[in-house]
């Protein structure tokens, strides 16, 4: 019996000498690796939160500009001031006007002898104006300009036909940005540049500062002469003006603009001028509704009131004295 007792007490024995050496592990906040123990402790930052039943009238100055210091807030100021950045002027400063009769009468008329001679005399405005272009722009040349204005033109056109907006905005200024979208929602346009019956060429040129003397706007005007095709369907595919089969003669004076003091401005469609010797436009095909007849019953009392109309005003005419 004792000793049965005692094996079992030495066998409890070895088990816990066993349990005592085995190997644990507990929670702890260090790291295995100590390399990095230094940035570790920077990653914390102490913040002094705000007090936000704290109220700011009863606070003297001196305080709360110690405070503001502190957060790095500047004070507030008297003024507002606004950034803002102007990329087209608001309209045509001294407009071009476009010679009476020009693409149709001749040469030899004494009216266009006439406006020829005035243009001349307006011609050096336009020549300061380029050489001031020349000043932001050492290659510019009017000729070649003429060129490059052609393919803003129809590019800027096309891209009005096929509804990109986005490319709309690289060849068109934010002013006529609305008068090149107006009236074309949900409608189909096709349009064809056919060829030149003149070559464009440049016949006016004018330069502006903005606000300050450095801020410097410059426009060109470049005639265009040519036929073109122009279709508009509405939205059920009705042709409501032009053809496309029918080719006409455009003649146009188109606006170019460009921000000169912008390092990286662009030329761009600033406005159309248009004569006032122009023919009027042709106008659009509309189609309406045509409203429902009214029922015969109100056409018959309608007949039997003017009859009643017209026998009382007979019956009130004065009688004309007899001759």
């Amino acid at each position: 019996m004792a000793n049965s007792i005692l094996a079992k007490s030495s066998a409890l024995w070895h088990r816990a000498t066993i349990s005592v050496i085995q190997p644990y592990r507990t929670t702890t906040s260090k790291h295995y690796n100590p390399k990095f123990r230094k940035h570790r402790a920077q990653k914390y930052l102490k913040i002094d939160l705000p007090d936000m039943n704290e109220d700011p009238d009863t606070i003297p100055p001196e305080k709360m500009r110690q405070k503001m210091k502190e957060r790095g807030v500047l004070p507030p100021r008297p003024w507002m001031e606004r950034p803002f950045y102007i990329s087209a002027t608001g309209g045509v400063f001294e407009a071009y006007i476009p010679p009476e009769g020009d693409g149709k009468a001749s040469l030899v008329s004494t009216t266009r002898a006439k406006q020829a001679v005035q243009l001349l005399e307006k011609k050096s405005k336009s020549m300061m104006a380029i050489r001031k272009v020349k000043s932001y722009e050492e290659d510019f040349d009017a000729k070649e300009f003429a060129k490059i204005a052609q393919d803003i033109y129809i590019k800027a056109h096309e891209s009005l036909a096929k509804g990109d907006k986005a490319e709309l905005r690289r060849y068109v200024t934010e002013k006529a940005y609305p008068e090149f979208r107006h009236n074309s929602h949900l409608k189909t346009i096709h349009w064809r540049y056919l060829d030149s019956l003149e070559p464009p060429r440049v016949v006016h040129a004018r330069c502006t500062d903005v606000v300050s003397k450095e801020n410097i706007f410059g426009q060109i005007t470049v005639r265009f002469h040519s036929r073109q095709q122009l279709a508009v369907y509405d939205r059920f595919g009705r042709l409501i003006h032009g053809s496309e089969i029918v080719a006409k003669d455009v003649l146009e004076y188109v606006v170019f603009e460009k921000h000169l003091s912008n390092v990286y401005g662009a030329w761009r469609i600033h406005d159309k001028i248009i004569p006032d010797w122009a023919p009027p436009r042709e106008p659009s095909r509309l189609t309406r509704a045509k409203p429902d007849p009214p029922p015969a019953e109100l056409i018959e009392e309608g007949k039997d009131e003017a009859k009643d109309v017209k026998e009382l005003e007979q019956n009130n005419q004065p009688a004309l004295a007899s001759a």
